[in-house]
């Protein structure tokens, strides 16, 4: 296959997405003959630097390739990593291209827009003779078990809780939801109140409680989130920026609380599955939940979102309805990925139903081995083999945890043993040295809200 004069050589592809292009390969064959040093470097807050050296053509014939690699690489450095203010050093040209992209009215004005609003700081991308040096501020998290503890999972189509005592988790539930079609934030407030006293019927008394979310949180407030994707501004403001806060201290006064961003709570769960460190833990719900725990049992206080991170450079990709950028984790990682590959495998899904309730009667086709259904798992099974090594490029990873809904039954075990196989065609340097894995079937679908429950310290 061929994409921007680059020739890309891959062997496994998708059955049901045959023009499917990823990412990792098309970079090392756009790297291949690139000769040209850049180096890119994603300030965040705190003075917090990440840094990316790599290498372009700099020819008028491959200036075209040269815009969309190192675009492509800021968008993944800025989900990733998290950041508003973009440094490139060795081509000015380059660095005038990406000012035109991300900027308002500019290709990427959404990640442009979504940062300076995330870090409260305009976004601006600038011109130097060396970047910044690379600077970060991890931190311990979790794993404080003893107490009555309270674990909430907040995601997009279903919210789980769990009533945890001492570490052993007594009660556990998962309620459906539409968090991202309500515009009234008391709807979202008093499901999250629902939950936690559902919980709270199960013990004693509460010690504690932790909330794990999607979206962006700083000092427990929320500061973006697509579960409120469609609260206005000024309630948004009002009533979701501490609405965690609110609905643990009305319903249980003063008692100890955190909340984390569901990814980094997700690699918290998987750490805590398997008594390690160096963990990538993605959570495939609603969209692509996703943190890491370095080696040493910290996060890092990067962003994670890599929902929004590239994995498919064919320019037919799939288009995600929030950010309008084509290509990225989320319709590949999620139940959006099911219902997108549902026609292409023979499988026609009821446009009434919510998407939870469509993933439902597919993951009802795959308990009775329909192989249509097992297609659509054996194609996620493929993405996720070729991104695996995209990951890994950044994070150096050693155990990889995968839970959500889309990773439950069958269904996740064939997307499982496909994403091996394609690690060990197409990578085999690095499928030895990594661990993807599953958890028991209770952990994949509750292990977030019980690894949340353990976020506070008393």
């Amino acid at each position: 296959m061929k994409h921007l004069g680059i020739e890309v050589s891959v062997q496994n592809l998708p059955e049901l997405d045959p023009n499917y292009i990823p990412l990792f390969p098309f970079y090392q064959s756009f790297l291949k003959d690139a000769e040209k040093p850049l180096d890119i470097a994603v300030e965040r807050a705190g003075g917090q630097v990440a840094v990316y050296h790599t290498k372009i053509h700099g020819t008028p014939d491959m200036a075209e390739a040269d815009r969309y690699y190192v675009e492509r690489i800021i968008k993944t450095m800025l989900w990733l990593y998290g950041g508003f203010k973009v440094y490139i050093s060795g081509d000015d040209a380059i660095c005038d291209d990406m000012r035109k992209l991300y900027c308002a009215g500019g290709q990427q004005e959404f990640d442009w827009d979504y940062m300076a609003n995330v870090f409260e700081h305009p976004f601006e991308i600038v011109s130097c003779d060396a970047v910044p040096a690379e600077k970060g501020d991890p931190k311990a998290i979790g794993r404080h078990l003893e107490g009555c503890r309270i674990g909430f999972d907040a995601g997009g189509s279903d919210r789980k809780v769990s009533a945890v005592i001492d570490g052993e988790p007594v009660f556990s539930e998962e309620v459906v939801w539409f968090p991202k079609t309500n515009s009234d934030p008391d709807y979202h407030y008093d499901g999250i109140v629902a939950a936690l006293k559902s919980a709270a019927a199960h013990m004693p008394r509460v010690d504690a409680v932790g909330v794990s979310s999607a979206g962006v949180y700083i000092n427990n407030r929320t500061m973006n989130a697509s579960l409120f994707l469609k609260v206005p501004k000024d309630l948004f403001d009002a009533k979701v920026k501490d609405i965690y806060i609110r609905a643990i201290t009305d319903t249980f006064g003063n008692v100890p609380y955190a909340v984390c961003n569901d990814g980094d709570v997700s690699a918290l769960a998987g750490a805590m599955n398997l008594g390690e460190n160096n963990v990538l833990g993605i959570a495939m719900g609603t969209s692509e939940a996703v943190g890491y725990v370095d080696s040493e049992g910290r996060i890092t206080g990067w962003l994670n979102e890599l929902a929004f991170v590239p994995v498919d450079a064919a320019p037919t990709a799939m288009r995600d309805e929030w950010s309008g950028d084509i290509g990225c984790g989320v319709k590949y990682f999620s139940q959006d990925s099911v219902i997108k590959l549902a026609p292409a495998a023979g499988i026609e899904l009821d446009e009434s139903l919510s998407p939870a309730e469509k993933l439902k009667v597919v993951q009802g086709l795959m308990a009775q081995d329909d192989d249509r259904a097992a297609a659509i798992y054996r194609s996620i099974g493929v993405y996720l083999g070729h991104a695996l090594r995209l990951y890994y490029h950044f994070y150096g990873f050693k155990h990889i945890l995968l839970l959500g809904r889309v990773m439950s039954g069958k269904g996740g075990d064939i997307i499982l043993a496909e994403a091996k196989r394609v690690l060990a065609e197409e990578y085999p340097d690095v499928a030895a040295k990594i661990n993807p894995t599953l958890p028991d079937e209770k952990s994949r679908r509750v292990g977030q809200s019980v690894a949340a429950a353990s976020l506070p310290e008393f």
